[in-house]
């Protein structure tokens, strides 16, 4: 890791150095910034985002790192004693530090197997749909009549588009929480 003070992180943002700044941070897992103004971590964060293209996960605690919250890709308010202004700017919220790697190893693994999925789901029920609507066109004579009344195409979105979600978003874990602990490396799929 690489921890960098304010004004050693204002000598580095300018033109000159941000380079040779940047392939050092290619290196480190992680940067932290001390004693740094808001300006300066939003300018980071930035930083990283356009030169790097790299994903940018930003935590704070305090007013001080709103920006640097809202800039990121993924902000994550951490509430506390200075106050919950991190907290509704961010993405997520928790209650300490040390849940940060549970947020991002069980409920970020969970989060992405379940979108996934839900967008194969959806997938799968417009082509369904779709299907049924054409080849009803062949048996009507393509008159655009309707193959059925409106309120069974209401239920038909009601029951298979709300009702299936919100079971399927509840109730999947396709690995437990223990294992996602014990195997950080299962987070890279």
């Amino acid at each position: 890791g690489l921890v960098i003070d304010g004004r050693t992180l204002e000598h580095v943002l300018h033109d000159s150095l941000q380079n040779i700044f940047l392939e050092l941070t290619e290196k480190c897992r992680a940067v932290v910034c001390c004693q740094a103004t808001p300006l300066q971590k939003s300018v980071l964060v930035k930083l990283v985002r356009s030169k790097l293209k790299a994903m940018t996960l930003a935590v704070g605690d305090g007013a001080n790192d709103v920006s640097m919250i809202q800039v990121a890709d993924t902000g994550v308010g951490i509430s506390g004693q200075e106050g919950m202004q991190a907290v509704m700017a961010s993405d997520f919220a928790i209650s300490q530090f040390r849940h940060l790697k549970k947020l991002l190893l069980v409920h970020g693994h969970w989060c992405y197997t379940r979108l996934t999925n839900m967008v194969l789901y959806y997938f799968y029920k417009n082509v369904t749909y779709v299907n049924l609507l054409f080849w009803y066109q062949f048996f009507c004579g393509f008159s655009g009549t309707s193959m059925t009344d409106y309120w069974i195409l209401i239920l038909f979105n009601l029951l298979f588009t709300s009702v299936p979600p919100i079971i399927y978003g509840v109730l999947d874990k396709d690995v437990s929480a223990e294992i996602l602990m014990q195997l950080p490396q299962l987070y890279t799929m």
